[in-house]
């Protein structure tokens, strides 16, 4: 299956059960979204660690008046269908309460920070 999208639906069972952290299997890609998802304010602290001589990635969820920050996930890319975004096909998710996470030649970027870049990409997944 894919890791991307195994990644944002343990996030959000994760965080709709309540949970304060989840760990996954450590890739960079996976790391690149998760701290974009942190500078965006969706989860909290993301750090690498060891589990049986393998490494993971363990992110800290968040919570706002005990409601999840994550609550719905939508994979836009997938293998079988490739989505590609310029600069003006980049829009804001859910009147801006969620965003648009891209993969540019920039990296990893949310929505706004491609349009301040003037960089489009293929857009991987839409969270809120």
């Amino acid at each position: 299956m894919d890791p991307i999208s195994n990644m944002i639906i343990m996030l959000k069972n994760a965080s709709l059960a309540g949970k304060e952290y989840v760990s996954m299997p450590y890739s960079n890609m996976k790391n690149s979204i998760a701290e974009c998802l942190k500078k965006e304010g969706f989860i909290g602290k993301v750090s690498k660690k060891a589990k049986k001589g393998f490494p993971t990635l363990e992110m800290e969820l968040v919570y706002v008046n005990n409601k999840p920050k994550i609550t719905e996930v939508e994979r836009i890319s997938k293998q079988s269908r490739r989505v590609y975004f310029q600069v003006k096909d980049i829009y804001p998710v859910r009147s801006g309460s969620g965003i648009l996470i891209l993969s540019t030649p920039k990296g990893i970027l949310s929505g706004k920070e491609a349009r301040k870049e003037q960089v489009g990409g293929e857009a991987l997944f839409k969270v809120w």
